[in-house]
């Protein structure tokens, strides 16, 4: 038995990336950090990486002692990378997992601009497969429920974004509270003579609705500092 044979590890994972068609680099994830360490050296990677594999046919490459499986979708590129040892099915499986959850989460739109912006549930997704190298999960539906997301859940869409703002009545017996609950849904407003409210619909996670909240609060006090002005003007 070869002595200078490598010895198993649960460390599976070297890299996940994603590339636009242009070989940019929209996301990244570096598991080993002896392997490219600096920022030039990753994105010098990844750009021979797009090099070797955009325009080829196969689903399997090998560079810089690297194994790399990869896929590609309309204008994206997405990459599994582990030691040149590794087993490819298993990062086939990693590679497929990551596809199919994010096919799902993007409603098979699986494009840049989608996912550029569903970014957040992009990242959670991958952290839910791989942690630190290490596979957790092959399954795209135990990812789906562990990132809260369900098949009858409706994505932040042209749908949902009609219903961005809704009446007095919708929320009126909320007055006293800037943040609620109507309907499953969560609601932020602001109170005021002119009343105007503005929800927001969370489909990616609980941990994303936080951020979420006090990003659209920041909204609402520039509205309500605006609303305040016209009546001040009105009143003149």
């Amino acid at each position: 038995m070869d002595s200078t044979s490598p010895e198993p590890s649960l460390y599976t994972v070297k890299a996940v990336f994603i590339l636009d068609n242009d070989g940019n680099r929209l996301l990244s994830k570096y598991y080993d950090p002896e392997l490219y360490p600096s920022m030039k050296e990753q994105k010098t990677f990844e750009r021979n990486v797009f090099n070797k594999t955009h325009k080829a046919d196969n689903e399997i490459a090998f560079l810089e002692g690297m194994t790399i499986v990869y896929k590609s979708s309309i204008d994206l590129f997405f990459y599994v990378v582990g030691s040149a040892q590794e087993n490819e099915l298993m990062l086939m499986s990693v590679l497929n997992c990551l596809f199919d959850s994010l096919s799902h989460i993007l409603r098979k739109n699986v494009e840049r601009r989608c996912l550029l912006e569903n970014m957040e549930g992009v990242f959670l997704v991958v952290d839910e497969i791989i942690d630190g190298g290490v596979i957790l999960e092959s399954d795209p539906q135990q990812v789906l429920q562990k990132v809260n997301y369900r098949a009858d859940e409706n994505p932040l869409t042209e749908q949902s974004v009609a219903q961005v703002i809704h009446t007095q009545t919708d929320c009126e017996y909320h007055c006293q509270s800037s943040t609620h609950k109507h309907e499953g849904i969560t609601c932020i407003h602001k109170c005021s003579s002119i009343q105007f409210s503005f929800i927001y619909i969370a489909p990616i996670c609980n941990n994303s609705l936080f951020k979420a909240v006090l990003i659209v609060k920041s909204i609402l006090q520039w509205v309500g500092a605006v609303l305040e002005a016209l009546e001040g003007h009105k009143g003149i």
